[in-house]
C-alpha cells in the first residue's frame, strides 16, 4: 500500500539516492537547483511516498518570489522510483502537494517540467510568461499554476529564493546520503 506522508530526517539519504537514480548527477546543474541550494523546503511541503516502508517517491516545494515581489512556490523535484512508475504515484504526489500548498495559503506554484504531463494538474506556460529563472532554462517547460484566482496575473521578473536557510551543513547531508547508499548495498 502506498502512503504519502511528511518527509522525515531518516528519508534524506534515501531521497537523495532516489533522485540520483531518477536524474543522475546532472540534477545539480539545473537552474532550479540554484533556487533550492542552501534552503529548506517550504514548511509542510516536503512529501515522501512509501510502499511497504520503502521510499518510492518524493516531491518538495520551495518558497520563491517573483521579480516584482510576488510570493510563489517552486515545485521540484518530483521523483518516483523506476520500479514504481506507471502506478499513478507521480499524480498522487502532485495532487497531495498542490492540495497541501493551497491549505497552507499559497497562491501560486511554478515549475520547470514536461508541459503535457503537468497540464493535467492545471499548469500552463502562459501563467509563467512574464517570469524568468536565474539562469538558463527552457521557456516552453517553465509552467505556472494559480492556486488562488489570478495569483500570477501581472507577475514578472526573475525568480529568487526566499525560503528559510538550511542549517544542516552540506557535509552532514552528504554523510546521510552515503550512509543510505551503504545500507542499501
Amino acid at each position: 500500500m502506498i502512503q504519502i506522508r511528511d518527509e522525515i530526517a531518516s528519508d534524506i539519504g534515501l531521497r537523495e539516492r532516489l533522485l540520483d537514480a531518477c536524474f543522475g548527477p546532472g540534477r545539480f546543474l539545473k537552474t532550479s537547483q540554484r533556487l533550492r541550494d542552501g534552503r529548506l523546503p517550504a514548511r509542510g511541503l516536503a512529501l515522501t511516498a512509501t510502499r511497504d516502508d520503502r521510499v518510492v517517491g518524493t516531491v518538495r516545494l520551495w518558497d520563491v518570489e517573483t521579480g516584482c515581489g510576488r510570493p510563489a512556490l517552486l515545485l521540484g523535484p518530483l521523483a518516483v522510483d523506476p520500479a514504481a512508475q506507471g502506478l499513478g504515484l507521480g499524480g498522487l504526489l502532485m495532487r497531495a502537494a498542490l492540495a497541501r500548498a493551497g491549505e497552507h495559503g499559497h497562491g501560486a506554484v511554478l515549475l520547470v517540467g514536461d508541459a503535457p504531463y503537468y497540464a493535467r494538474f492545471g499548469f500552463a506556460p502562459d501563467r509563467a510568461a512574464g517570469l524568468a529563472m536565474p539562469g538558463p532554462f527552457e521557456r516552453e517547460r517553465f509552467l505556472g499554476l494559480d492556486l488562488r484566482a489570478r495569483a500570477l496575473d501581472g507577475a514578472n521578473g526573475t525568480l529568487r529564493a526566499t525560503g528559510a536557510l538550511d542549517t544542516l551543513p552540506a557535509v552532514a547531508a552528504e554523510a546521510a546520503a552515503m550512509a543510505a547508499r551503504r545500507q542499501a548495498a
